[in-house]
């Protein structure tokens, strides 16, 4: 069967939790792989160049915008971040689920030009427990934490523009949530008409 990738978005609030549930997915699933974004941020600790992100100076990320190389791209916390177009194609074609961990904002900008696509947003239990996550974290100030929550809220209020809202009050309940959605997209009719004809053109 030609199997075509889907492409998943995988939206939230900061401390949402969204980077260990990816890792665990793709732990799970041979057929899935993360897009690796670029960002004009400075690495974190323990991330590395072409793994976790491409890092880019404004002006390498600004000649890129000009070359028109980004699926979407937009300026969060006063970085930039992008979405290469190129690699996410082939991997499609290749029969591969892409996932898009990206922020509200880049998120838009690809629902708004493909339908091609499944969105889910990972919410948190509470406003609390979001800010007690960013607490433990022990990488932010006490007012980079009060700006992501407000941050946190406004990402909130536009979670009615994905297709599927998950909850993350434990990670692995999370991740099966996710897996039943992609187990379930797989087998919408327009992803299986191929399978389908060649079933009745073989009979």
């Amino acid at each position: 069967m030609n199997k075509h990738g889907i492409l998943i978005i995988l939206s939230g609030p900061s401390g949402s939790g969204k980077g260990t549930i990816v890792r665990q997915l793709l732990n799970e699933r041979d057929d899935t792989i993360l897009s690796i974004s670029a960002t004009t941020r400075a690495p974190r600790k323990g991330e590395e160049e072409g793994i976790h992100y491409y890092f880019k100076t404004k002006d390498e990320f600004k000649k890129l915008i000009k070359q028109g190389a980004f699926l979407e791209y937009a300026v969060y916390n006063g970085h930039y971040y992008g979405t290469l177009e190129e690699p996410i194609r082939r991997l499609l074609n290749e029969g591969k689920n892409v996932i898009l961990e990206i922020e509200v904002q880049g998120a838009e900008k690809v629902m708004d030009h493909r339908s091609d696509l499944v969105s889910i947003f990972i919410t948190i239990p509470s406003m609390g427990e979001l800010k007690r996550r960013l607490h433990d974290r022990g990488t932010e100030t006490k007012e980079t934490i009060e700006m992501r929550l407000e941050i946190a809220k406004r990402e909130l209020s536009r979670a009615f523009r994905y297709d599927y809202v998950v909850l993350n009050d434990e990670v692995p309940l999370a991740v099966e949530r996710i897996q039943t959605i992609i187990n379930a997209e797989e087998m919408r009719y327009f992803r299986m008409e191929n399978y389908i004809l060649e079933v009745v053109n073989n009979a």
